[in-house]
């Protein structure tokens, strides 16, 4: 199956990113968490949107990021 269909995985909010479980080339499915950020003293978990190959990671533990920030980007 030919991946050519690109999709951001976008910030809903200002926030730190916790973590990022996933590297690129790795496959997710819809519903995977593929970032944790916090805000506030809480944790937002960003979830796949799509099944797809991750083909992006824009930012690392620590980063500060900010609303509609593309966090990764996953192929389908």
């Amino acid at each position: 199956m030919a991946r050519n269909k690109i999709f951001p995985v976008t910030a809903e909010m200002a926030s730190n990113v916790l973590e990022v479980p996933v590297t690129v080339g790795d496959s997710v499915e819809v519903g995977e968490t593929v970032v944790l950020l916090e805000s506030m003293k809480m944790e937002i978990p960003v979830l796949s949107e799509v099944s797809g190959v991750v083909t992006d990671v824009r930012f690392e533990p620590g980063a500060v990021v900010q609303e509609g920030d593309v966090l990764l980007v996953l192929t389908y």
